[in-house]
């Protein structure tokens, strides 16, 4: 009954199947995988779509469609490990189903065309309006028609489409979003997502607070070591506000004091010489002593065109939000609570009074919500998922008119001269690649020349362009073939992204990834965050250290040098590949002497960073040295290991060689015993004196009481003896020089 109990009470089968996705993306993701429907518009080799279908099969998408029209050849058998010998002239499409179904047989699949001919993209996509696919992915090279239905269906549906083409060593992937995609849970770093409202805290904190520091004096050594970081930082900012008519430490310099004062607040005569809660509270005052500001990510939700939004939850849910900041001035309190050192029971205490505020905050939004939702049912975990992620909601708006060319390559080509000075940490730029495949998106094997005019008719500006000119060589010597390797490896990157789409978690590349696979990298991304103090960092890095989106009295000190960025613009996030337009405006009207400065001053950034690139560099050379000095010494140490024990087993194959010659003389020496005693026993009554030995061999014609043969065989040579009968004594025969010789 008990067992049974447990089992019914344990995990179901699904559970223990995706148990380690199920925690990268929870319950919610894995439905949303569950119930999605995604079609592939294979082309060319096929190699890559099929590995990206593999890496969705896997974690177990709903359903999927290939739509390709090509019978499987002798080349698809080396490149695609999704057919075999039993394939060849099936249609590929419904092989490559077949195979991929094996691997999960809870996805459903499907394959066109039905019949051999020519692939009907329009009717694949009419018959789907019943179910819509959830996401296209489609291969390149394509017809130009093929690609219009897609982006049209694309539209129609509002539905993100990917682009993904593999030639050689190249690949490149674009992600293609239907106007905004908002995502809610980007999985930020737990540690930048606590929210204690420490200048701001509500009357039960305040309360807990109070109970646990009144006579903190006085507490005894367990008790005050094991005091919350949050009640001593609610304690001394009271003693602050006494002691600064009702003001708060929110100045950098105000800080440092309030700091200081609790520091001081330490008992250092225990017997530990210390106490670690205190030390983790002087920790905390530069990160959560700081009052709460509205993020540009969420400010960007909240300033979006109400004319452009959609009817979705979303959009109602950000309005409910908007209007509860408006209300409070902060926004719904996360009731995340970091580890600190407290005894258990009052961290649970603790704990709780934060989801009890957090369940308060997200009921009033959902209140909100319902009444400004008139047709819409809003659910109330979206609501709480919403608020518990608010600060970190990422607005992904693509852009709806293609880029200019021509700025991008200009951008590009800067960096390359930029790249040319700093050295081999900062690489040349991978635009030439995105260029020779997508330039010719139609043609399944273009030539380097085709290639090469396509580029310079789209910028010029690289006609001459040596990494250019090697790229088109090398995709032209692929000849439009797939390398396994390299399209696993970037099916698998597609796949990535299709999830992070699907699940509306994470943040998923917006636009294009280009793939070196000569030298194994990627490049993506034209925005960071620079600071004064000479760093830079990505934006990923920017939101997990809460660098974005501050006043200038609250934000973070610089994460790789502890510099406090206190002024707006020490810490601004910096386009990468700025506009012409931007270039020509950003310092027009300044002084020449203004500009040189800040050209200088450019400069001497990029001068620290290639100089921090040549120390790590050095750090580098001097960690390997002392690594292969190391190693060589562990290699010098086994060599003589293994030496010493090779002469030892030398040594006992020696013995054992000796030992197993006396072993076949001794067996030789008891067969001639053996022999004798059968043969060569006397007749009863002759005297053994009486004979006369004479040497005879084993040539002798004639033998009365054996054959010649027999002595030959048993490689023996003997005595006649002169009695009344005869008796042969054997001895042991050995050849030397073609003749016989007794032994």
């Amino acid at each position: 009954m008990s067992q049974s109990a447990l089992q019914q009470g344990g995990p179901t089968d699904k559970e223990r199947k995706y148990d380690r996705q199920l925690r990268l993306w929870a319950a919610s993701g894995q439905a949303a995988l569950e119930s999605s429907n995604i079609l592939l518009v294979n082309s060319g080799s096929g190699t890559v779509g099929v590995e990206t279908l593999k890496n969705l099969v896997l974690p177990g998408i709903g359903q999927f469609a290939i739509a390709d029209d090509a019978a499987v050849q002798d080349a698809d058998l080396g490149v695609n490990f999704f057919l075999d010998e039993s394939s060849r002239g099936r249609p590929r499409a419904q092989c490559t189903t077949e195979y991929l179904l094996e691997l999960n047989p809870e996805v459903a699949g499907a394959w066109y065309p039905k019949s051999p001919g020519t692939l009907d993209l329009g009717a694949v996509l009419a018959n789907s309006n019943s179910t819509p696919y959830t996401i296209i992915l489609y291969t390149l090279p394509l017809p130009v028609e093929s690609i219009q239905l897609i982006e049209e269906y694309g539209r129609l549906h509002s539905i993100p489409l990917v682009a993904i083409r593999s030639v050689g060593f190249y690949g490149y992937f674009r992600v293609t979003f239907p106007g905004v995609f908002p995502i809610v849970d980007t999985h930020p770093d737990e540690t930048s997502t606590a929210d204690l409202r420490l200048l701001t805290p509500w009357p039960e904190l305040s309360q807990f607070a109070q109970e646990l520091t009144t006579a903190i004096d006085s507490l005894d050594n367990h008790v005050h070591g094991h005091l919350p970081l949050v009640a001593i930082l609610l304690h001394y900012l009271e003693i602050w506000k006494q002691s600064h008519n009702g003001a708060l430490p929110t100045a950098y310099s105000d800080k440092i004091a309030f700091r200081n004062l609790v520091a001081d607040g330490t008992r250092r005569d225990n017997p530990e010489g210390g106490e670690e809660n205190f030390e983790e509270a002087v920790g905390a005052v530069m990160k959560h002593v700081t009052a709460q500001s509205l993020p540009s990510s969420l400010r960007q939700v909240f300033e979006y065109d109400s004319s452009k939004r959609s009817k979705s939850s979303f959009w109602i849910i950000a309005e409910a939000v908007s209007n509860f900041y408006q209300r409070h001035g902060q926004l719904p309190l996360t009731g995340g609570l970091p580890d600190m050192k407290a005894q258990s029971s009052v961290y649970i205490q603790l704990q709780n009074i934060y989801k009890s505020k957090a369940r308060q905050d997200a009921s009033e939004v959902l209140r909100i919500a319902q009444s400004l939702a008139s047709d819409c049912i809003i659910d109330p975990a979206e609501v709480e998922q919403f608020c518990k992620n608010a600060r970190f909601i990422k607005l992904i708006n693509t852009a709806q008119s293609a880029p200019n060319m021509g700025d991008i390559v200009t951008n590009e080509l800067s960096l390359d001269e930029i790249a040319a000075l700093a050295g081999p940490e900062m690489q040349p730029s991978l635009i030439s690649i995105y260029l020779a495949l997508s330039l010719t998106p139609n043609s399944s094997a273009p030539s380097a020349k085709e290639m090469q005019d396509a580029i310079y008719a789209h910028a010029p500006t690289l006609r001459g362009h040596e990494r250019t000119m090697q790229v088109a060589e090398e995709v032209a010597r692929a000849a439009g073939g797939e390398m396994h390797n390299i399209s696993a490896a970037l099916g698998g990157m597609v796949a990535q992204e299709v999830i992070k789409v699907v699940t509306k978690q994470y943040i998923p590349v917006d636009n294009t990834c280009i793939f070196d696979g000569i030298e194994s990298r990627c490049q993506l991304g034209d925005r960071a965050l620079v600071t004064t103090c000479s760093h830079i960092f990505c934006l990923e890095c920017t939101n997990r250290f809460c660098l974005s989106g501050q006043d200038r009295q609250n934000r973070v000190p610089c994460p790789a040098c502890d510099t406090q960025l206190g002024s707006p613009d020490d810490a601004v996030i910096s386009n990468l590949k700025p506009s012409e337009a931007y270039k020509t405006s950003i310092l027009s009207g300044l002084s020449p002497s203004i500009i040189m400065e800040c050209a200088g001053r450019a400069l001497s950034f990029w001068a620290y960073q290639t100089t921090q690139n040549i120390y790590y560099q050095q750090y580098l050379y001097k960690t390997l040295t002392e690594k292969y000095a190391t190693l060589s010494g562990r290699l010098e140490q086994t060599v003589s290991e293994a030496n010493a024990q090779i002469e030892t087993l030398q040594r006992k194959m020696g013995i054992r060689r000796r030992h197993s010659r006396l072993d076949e003389q001794e067996l030789r020496a008891l067969a001639t015993r053996r022999f004798y005693n059968r043969y060569c026993a006397y007749p009863c009554g002759v005297n053994p004196e009486q004979r006369l030995t004479v040497p005879f061999s084993y040539s002798v014609q004639a033998t009365r009481r054996m054959r010649r043969e027999t002595i030959h065989d048993l490689g023996l040579a003997g005595y006649w003896t002169a009695s009344a009968d005869w008796a042969w004594v054997g001895m042991p025969r050995t050849v030397q020089n073609g003749e016989d010789m007794l032994s």
